[in-house]
């Protein structure tokens, strides 16, 4: 969202040195993240799909989150062109769409990671209601991606095209926002994408941690070592997820509860919008090698408890 914008802003002015050098930069940087993101999280995706022996909830989980993560590495190379171009030629569509898409797909990866956390919470603390169905799993998945729409519209109905002051023949995506209108707006995306989830998040963990506490080792026992290894690789995700976006929503509360409070200079704020939206890409780009490990993990744990099934039928 606000790396686009600065793009759009960049178009606004003529570009010194300074900012021609920054944008080379800044391309070359996400370049770079497009192609290890783009590579990884492909081949996630094809090792869980055509892998001969499938992970349950975790292969349509990991599935969701690739998905999510290679859409929003997509538009890499259209903010790249737009800053090289300082012009945009992706129409009022491209406008709408890409300009949302961080959004859209921050909310499908939470909401995922959040079901994730709810099934594995369900396994080791409630396992005789942690029996579901891979149907209902899709279901599931289908609804986070309808929620995670359905809060992204606002964005792309009031984004426009129209033409730049900068230049003959410029066009710029202009947001039709009121500035109170935009500040509720990402008020309320925080909450449904940060805060809230991140409510729940904690919830589950605590009382995670107090049935392990509680329950010792028993409880240890039970749950068994590759399982403990499958949450605390989800737990993981979490926190980098956490790592990377909350310093983003920072800097976009700040900007609209604060601005006047900032004393920045106008070049400063544009190199820290870039540095904390770079980090949301990098999130993308980190996020394959999590989920190669955490899919291992969850095949071991799947493999360990079909050969005590098969014991326990054999011993009887």
């Amino acid at each position: 969202m606000d790396i686009k914008e600065e793009a759009n802003v960049s178009m606004e002015s003529p570009g010194s040195a300074e900012e021609i050098l920054v944008t080379s930069v800044l391309s070359v940087v996400l370049t770079v993240m497009f192609l290890l993101g783009m590579a990884g999280n492909l081949y996630v995706l094809v090792i869980t799909v055509l892998s001969h022996k499938p992970v349950g909830s975790m292969c349509v989980h990991v599935v969701n989150l690739a998905l999510a993560d290679l859409l929003y590495l997509s538009t890499i190379p259209f903010v790249v062109s737009t800053y090289l171009a300082r012009d945009w030629y992706f129409g009022d569509i491209g406008c709408r769409l890409l300009l949302s898409m961080d959004l859209f797909t921050m909310h499908a990866s939470i909401y995922t990671l959040t079901a994730m956390s709810l099934e594995r919470y369900q396994v080791i603390v409630q396992p005789l209601k942690a029996r579901i169905s891979q149907c209902y799993r899709k279901l599931t998945s289908l609804v986070i991606w309808l929620i995670s729409l359905l809060l992204t519209l606002p964005m792309m109905c009031m984004m426009r095209l129209e033409d730049s002051q900068y230049g003959l023949d410029k066009k710029i995506c202009f947001p039709t926002w009121t500035p109170e209108s935009f500040q509720h707006y990402l008020t309320v995306l925080f909450f449904t994408s940060i805060l809230g989830p991140g409510l729940i998040l904690l919830y589950l963990y605590s009382c995670l941690a107090r049935a392990y506490w509680m329950s010792g080792q028993e409880l240890r026992r039970s749950s068994g070592k590759l399982n403990q290894c499958v949450m605390f690789r989800i737990f993981t995700i979490i926190i980098v997820f956490w790592a990377c976006f909350v310093p983003f929503w920072t800097w976009q509360l700040a900007k609209l509860y604060q601005s006047e409070l900032l004393g920045m200079a106008p070049s400063t704020q544009i190199y820290l919008n870039f540095g904390v939206t770079c980090l949301t890409y990098a999130n993308s780009c980190v996020n394959p090698l999590l989920y190669t490990l955490l899919t291992r993990n969850y095949r071991e744990y799947v493999t360990k408890r079909m050969r005590e099934v098969q014991k326990k039928a054999l011993g009887r």
